[in-house]
C-alpha cells in the first residue's frame, strides 16, 4: 500500500520541523551567539588587591590591621602621607618614597606565604600586616 501524497507531505513537514527545532535548541546552548559578551581575561582588575592608607599627624587611616591576600595575587599598596618618609614591605623588600600629599604606590606579586609588616621607616608607623596564604 502506497501512502497518499497528503500523508507524505505531512510526514515531510514533521521531519523539517523536528530538524529546525533541534538546530535551534543546540544553538541556544553554544557560544556562537554574536551578541554574547566576550569572556573576561584571566588576569582582570579583580585579581589585584588594592590597599589605600593615609598618614596624617602620625595617625594611620584605616587603623593598622591584618589584610588577607591569596598567594599569587598582585598587591597594590597606595600610601599618602603628610610628611616625607619611606614605606616598606618587610619580607618582599619593596619600598616607596613618600612625599607630602603625593600618593606613592608599592606593587608586587604576593608569592611568599607568611605575615609581612608594612611600615614607615622614619616615623616607625605600622601601616598594616599582610597575611599571604
Amino acid at each position: 500500500m502506497t501512502p497518499s501524497p497528503a500523508r507524505r507531505l505531512s510526514s515531510l513537514t514533521g521531519l523539517v520541523l523536528a530538524s529546525a527545532l533541534l538546530a535551534g535548541t543546540s544553538a541556544c546552548g553554544g557560544t556562537s551567539d554574536a551578541s554574547a559578551a566576550p569572556a573576561a581575561p584571566a588576569a582582570s582588575a579583580a585579581s589585584v588587591k588594592e590597599i589605600n592608607v593615609t598618614i596624617a599627624g602620625k595617625t594611620v587611616t584605616p587603623p593598622p590591621g591584618r589584610i588577607d591576600v591569596a598567594k599569587g595575587q598582585t598587591v597594590r599598596i597606595i600610601v599618602t602621607s603628610d610628611v616625607a618618609d619611606e614605606a616598606h614591605v618587610h619580607g618582599y623588600d619593596k619600598e616607596a618614597s613618600l612625599q607630602p600629599g603625593t600618593p606613592a604606590t608599592i606593587e608586587f606579586v604576593a608569592d611568599q606565604d607568611g605575615l609581612f609588616e608594612v611600615e614607615t621607616h622614619e616615623s616607625g608607623l605600622q601601616l598594616l600586616q599582610l597575611a599571604v596564604r
